[in-house]
């Protein structure tokens, strides 16, 4: 059987996470991150759809953006409003042209080299939008009216 917790009630809440580029930052940023929300989501299923976000979003930004260099830095911005769950997630590289991401083929199945850390994302998250040449990326998970 499956829980079902309502989301906790709330003012708006915000807190920035500063994750050193380098992919052994990545499990205790992702576990700190999901600290901070686990307890806003409306069930196990969202929360497991939020952390799938959280590390793909990560790992894009720290392997693409810092390209894996401890001496550079990922800040990922979290905002909690008593409807959704706000990441905010800046890499200090180039970006690159998001127009360009691979979407998945009809069939769901991406078989390229690289998006698909993308479209997880897309798949678990209400909205995704990139910023600043592909260097920020913004995702939002809505947590009113939600039954997981």
């Amino acid at each position: 059987m499956q829980r079902t917790r309502p989301p906790v009630k709330q003012q708006h809440l915000s807190r920035e996470f500063v994750i050193t580029g380098n992919v052994a930052a990545l499990g205790p940023a992702r576990d700190a991150i999901m600290d901070f929300v686990r307890q806003h989501c409306t069930g196990e299923q969202q929360e497991i759809d939020v952390m799938v976000a959280v590390q793909e979003a990560l790992a894009n930004a720290i392997l693409h953006g810092c390209r894996n260099d401890a001496a550079k830095l990922v800040h990922c911005t979290v905002e909690i409003s008593p409807s959704a769950i706000e990441f905010t997630i800046r890499d200090p590289g180039p970006g690159f042209d998001s127009g360009g991401v691979t979407d998945a083929i009809e069939d769901g199945t991406n078989l390229t080299q690289h998006g698909r850390g993308i479209c997880l994302i897309r798949g678990v998250m209400d909205e995704l939008t990139y910023r600043h040449n592909g260097a920020e990326l913004y995702m939002k998970k809505e947590i009113v009216g939600k039954s997981e």
